[in-house]
């Protein structure tokens, strides 16, 4: 299987906040040990435009993506996460072809 690469594009005027989601969600995933879970995961900002951002998320295949993505923690998360946005979020769902480390 193919690894699967997620991007969220988002806007907010709330970075610290955000931060401090993404920690908390972090520590409780940790903590319960279930179910699948990036193997990568980035937080950007842009530098060309001030509060637009990018989470990266990476997994070892869609299917991984997908069962991570069917959790009530994770879409508890997103609620939150949504909450401290300026907008929709626009995802992009990417197939990973080659990677360079």
């Amino acid at each position: 299987m193919a690894a699967f690469v997620q991007i969220i594009e988002y806007r907010t005027q709330k970075p610290d906040e955000v931060a401090a989601l993404n920690d908390e969600f972090r520590k409780n995933r940790e903590t319960s040990g279930e179910g699948s879970a990036p193997t990568l995961a980035l937080a950007c900002a842009d530098r060309d435009q001030p509060g637009r951002y990018f989470a990266i998320v990476q997994f070892g295949s869609y299917e991984e993506a997908m069962e991570n993505s069917n959790r009530a923690d994770t879409s508890e998360y997103a609620a939150k996460m949504m909450e401290l946005c300026d907008g929709p979020a626009t995802y992009y769902n990417l197939d990973v072809l080659q990677s360079m480390e």
